[in-house]
């Protein structure tokens, strides 16, 4: 038997790096905007946690604030090495990135990512002295995406089984920086 994706009529695996990677990320990240945060990749397990990308540069890195007294950043301190988990939609626009957290108190950085509703967390408001950035320097990540918009894959998968035959209009790939 054929596995599911040998069943596609249609072309549903593209790898992307460089410039096409990096559009890519954004894309799905502006649609998710939160990720699950997992540190400690090496031990027996992994710690997991919410975060919320303040920026998404360029050059494909993401930004994050964080408290200096947090585990997170303990964690980081102990292994740099992190993972996030991204979904955009119950059915598509999802993402895992592999990279290296940095951590820094750069004022400069943490005026350009602040806005008011991060004060929840930093009560001191900007100048809370237990804030930090942690910028995230991508190496590589899979996606997983539908190549139209949701309407046009339900559509498709409606079709599909009506007919017996495979319409996903799903695409997915490894994302390389």
């Amino acid at each position: 038997m054929d596995s599911i994706n040998q069943q596609q009529p249609e072309k549903n695996h593209e790898d992307l790096s460089g410039k096409a990677a990096i559009l890519k990320l954004k894309e799905l990240i502006n649609k998710a905007s939160t990720c699950f945060f997992c540190t400690q990749l090496r031990e027996n397990g992994f710690e997991t946690r919410p975060m919320s990308v303040q920026k998404t540069d360029d050059e494909g890195n993401l930004w994050f604030l964080s408290s200096t007294d947090s585990y997170k950043n303990r964690e980081i301190e102990n292994d740099q090495q992190v993972r996030l988990l991204f979904q955009g939609d119950p059915h598509s626009d999802f993402l895992s990135l592999a990279g290296t957290a940095y951590i820094t108190t750069d004022k400069k950085i943490i005026e350009e990512l602040w806005n008011p509703m991060l004060k929840t967390w930093f009560t001191g408001g900007i100048e809370d002295p237990r804030i930090s950035v942690i910028k995230v320097v991508v190496q590589e990540g899979y996606y997983w995406d539908t190549k139209h918009a949701l309407p046009v894959a339900f559509l498709k998968r409606m079709i599909g089984s009506v007919i017996g035959k495979t319409l996903d209009d799903s695409i997915e790939g490894n994302i390389s920086l």
